[in-house]
């Protein structure tokens, strides 16, 4: 029945408007997807004020208007099947994994090496006696999961032959083609929700400055990336899975996973201040209710808002005591310093792993500073005010030094460096969280890159080195794979 009223719907509205705009006009109302049951996560709750957009430098050539277009439909979306949606609902409904194991967790092929046996895994023991998993090629436990290949999951996520959010990989690369690849975790993969990540934005722009041009080039843009990862998980999607790709650049943005504000802190005095209540005060039947209806959902947000003891500035935080390392210059990092805050060690030896393998192959490796929604005396809705046990003012201290490493290291190591955070403007209402940004975020941050990478796209098209032939008798293969299903009780 809902796919009899979505195509009298088209119909109707195709009366009075071209195809284009109704098929647009259907797949999104009021911020979530139309003929989704229960609602999707609204895709679009913020949009881009004209005065920020206009703070973003354009490259030279670069058209205002692009900014408000969009890629055209991705071909490989498709039904999801109605046994993975019953089997996402009912996760979803019983939450029994919390934050462990969420539903799209279900639709993930997990590495055998890291599962082992399911019953035993922190993780994976919360999984319905059900598992999708798959068997790496070097035996090792890294990365955890791929996305499965080819498919739509119930959560929104587009995948293709690799298992990678988005478009079909060309396969083989054609002799024009330059290839970039994205890698990080959640905030690069973006929300499964909305209708693109950044990646996949920026590789539209770059054909569309392609074809303002002139130029006898196309971009094939992908994104690698996937939530819940860290650098060393990054390191092994690099090596197993981007290296046979050969791509021309791959560009790197992550800084949240390893973030740990303890390596600078003392201990949290005992007895130190609750986290005060979260201000959803609206009942359970609302909470429920909010599922199936927008207007329901507009109404929670305000009850929990208005029972609310919060004013949107910060919580009271413990009296901790900051312990910075002694003969750390944090306004100049020395790179070689042995105990870095927010893993940054750990992180450097990743970017090298990932820089050496990537120079096997001839591939250019770009590095990116990471946004964070953080600033000292940041005031904000009351519901969304959180980032406890930690003082705004140290975390946008170890948010800004974290950065500075970033922008040495690229500097050290002769790699393109895109500032996001010092181009693109703060504004709290882009982020949904400290660090995920909704759709009008996204969009920023993609015109951002965008913007900064056409320098590096450009001197590389003028001296002849993009786009690359693809080296006589490499392989050309594919590092797609095979899931299997498995079954499993625990006691």
């Amino acid at each position: 029945m809902l796919a009899h009223l979505k195509n009298a719907f088209v119909v109707l509205l195709s009366i009075v408007l071209s195809a284009a705009v109704a098929e647009a006009a259907i797949r999104y109302l009021d911020g979530y997807a139309m003929f989704a049951m229960p609602l999707s996560l609204p895709y679009s709750s913020a949009s881009v004020a004209p005065q920020a957009l206009d703070r973003i430098p354009r490259a030279a050539g670069v058209e205002r208007a692009w900014f408000f277009s969009e890629p055209p439909a991705l071909p490989n979306r498709r039904a999801v099947p109605e046994e993975w949606s019953r089997r996402y609902r009912k996760l979803e409904s019983s939450e029994s994994g919390g934050m462990d194991f969420r539903p799209s967790d279900l639709f993930k092929a997990w590495n055998s090496a890291f599962a082992g046996d399911p019953c035993k895994h922190s993780r994976l023991h919360y999984a319905p006696g059900r598992l999708f998993l798959y068997d790496p090629a070097d035996g090792g436990a890294l990365p955890p999961y791929r996305f499965m290949p080819d498919v739509t999951i119930p959560s929104g996520l587009v995948t293709n032959q690799i298992g990678w959010r988005g478009a079909p990989i060309e396969n083989p690369r054609g002799d024009k083609t330059v290839r970039i690849v994205f890698v990080g975790s959640s905030t690069t993969v973006d929300s499964h929700h909305i209708p693109f990540s950044w990646p996949e934005l920026v590789g539209h722009w770059l054909n569309q400055w392609a074809k303002a041009k002139g130029l006898a080039v196309h971009f094939e843009v992908l994104n690698a990336a996937r939530e819940s990862i860290t650098s060393t998980d990054i390191a092994a999607i690099v090596r197993t899975e981007v290296l046979p790709l050969r791509p021309d650049l791959v560009v790197y943005y992550e800084g949240g996973n390893q973030f740990r504000p303890a390596s600078i802190v003392a201990d949290i005095p005992k007895g130190s201040p609750q986290r005060p209540p979260q201000a959803n005060a609206s009942p359970s039947w609302l909470q429920s209710a909010a599922r199936y209806s927008a207007l329901l959902a507009r109404v929670q947000a305000a009850v929990g808002a208005a029972a609310s003891t919060l004013d949107g500035h910060e919580w009271p935080k413990p009296d901790y005591k900051v312990v910075w390392p002694a003969g750390l210059d944090e306004a100049d990092p020395e790179l070689t310093y042995p105990r870095l805050p927010v893993s940054l060690n750990v992180i450097q030896r990743d970017l090298d792993r990932i820089r050496g393998d990537l120079a096997t192959v001839g591939s250019d490796f770009a590095l990116s500073s990471f946004a964070w929604m953080v600033k000292d005396g940041l005031v904000l809705d009351p519901i969304r005010a959180a980032n406890y046990p930690y003082r705004y003012r140290d975390l946008e201290r170890l948010a800004k030094f974290q950065n500075r490493v970033f922008a040495k290291y690229a500097t050290t190591h002769g790699m393109p460096f895109i500032d996001i955070v010092g181009t693109t403007p703060f504004d709290p209402d882009l982020f949904i969280d400290a660090v995920h940004t909704n759709y009008a975020g996204t969009r920023l941050r993609a015109w951002t890159v965008f913007n900064q990478l056409l320098p590096t796209v450009e001197k590389h098209l003028a001296d002849g080195s993009w786009p690359r032939p693809w080296p006589a008798g490499a392989p050309s293969t594919l590092p797609t794979f095979t899931p299997r299903q498995i079954t499993f009780t625990c006691d």
